[in-house]
């Protein structure tokens, strides 16, 4: 049985996947600075971090987060620190050469924490599962099935379009080859003014 609507699921998701926030941004510094392979990690962790939040909205929370202001603004300060932090380490990271074969000295746990501390402590996220994600499950049919659907259809469709947003900075990274501290100080500068919008328009 497909969820309710699950079309308009799939437009609504396709939407905020390419548009560029903050997951996109992280991922598009660290392709062009350690390589898309490392961006994989990157990415699963993001993903899990999406998989816990809905889960715990559907199964657990409920009504409780959009509820709860005080819960919000906490992993609102929290993911504003962490950008803010995120922006710093994307700074002063030495680019990557083009031509080297090492591509990376973090780990891959490092990787994915970032994209997992990311997506978790994003306040959009914890505003979309529960006041959008439970529109489109039937919750006097099977809704644990149509959970599954939902959040497969999500992660997937997430994970494709972050490894896409990394291999179009591979591509990019030609372009600037010569300047390669730019995209460095652009994508710093982007998680700073998300940070910034982050703080003066979320008031919960």
């Amino acid at each position: 049985m497909l969820p309710l609507d699950f079309v308009l699921f799939l437009q609504i998701i396709i939407f905020l996947f390419i548009t560029p926030g903050t997951p996109r941004i992280v991922i598009v510094s660290y392709s062009m600075n350690y390589g898309i392979r490392n961006c994989v990690w990157t990415a699963f962790g993001d993903i899990t971090a999406n998989f816990i939040q809905a889960t715990l909205v559907i199964f657990v929370l409920g009504t409780f987060l959009s509820e709860s202001p005080t819960f919000l603004n906490f992993f609102k300060w929290i993911g504003v620190i962490y950008l803010l932090y995120l922006a710093y380490d994307v700074y002063k990271s030495a680019p990557k050469d083009i031509n080297s074969k090492i591509i990376s000295s973090k780990s891959v746990f490092s990787f994915f924490k970032d994209g997992f501390l990311v997506a978790g402590t994003s306040p959009k996220a914890w505003l979309f599962f529960p006041l959008i994600f439970p529109q489109f499950i039937d919750f006097n049919s099977n809704y644990v099935v149509q959970f599954f659907i939902l959040i497969t259809t999500y992660v997937v469709l997430d994970f494709l379009s972050l490894i896409g947003y990394a291999i179009l900075a591979q591509k990019l990274i030609i372009w600037i080859k010569a300047n390669p501290k730019t995209i460095n100080t652009i994508s710093a500068s982007v998680l700073v003014v998300i940070a910034l919008i982050i703080i003066v328009t979320q008031q919960y």
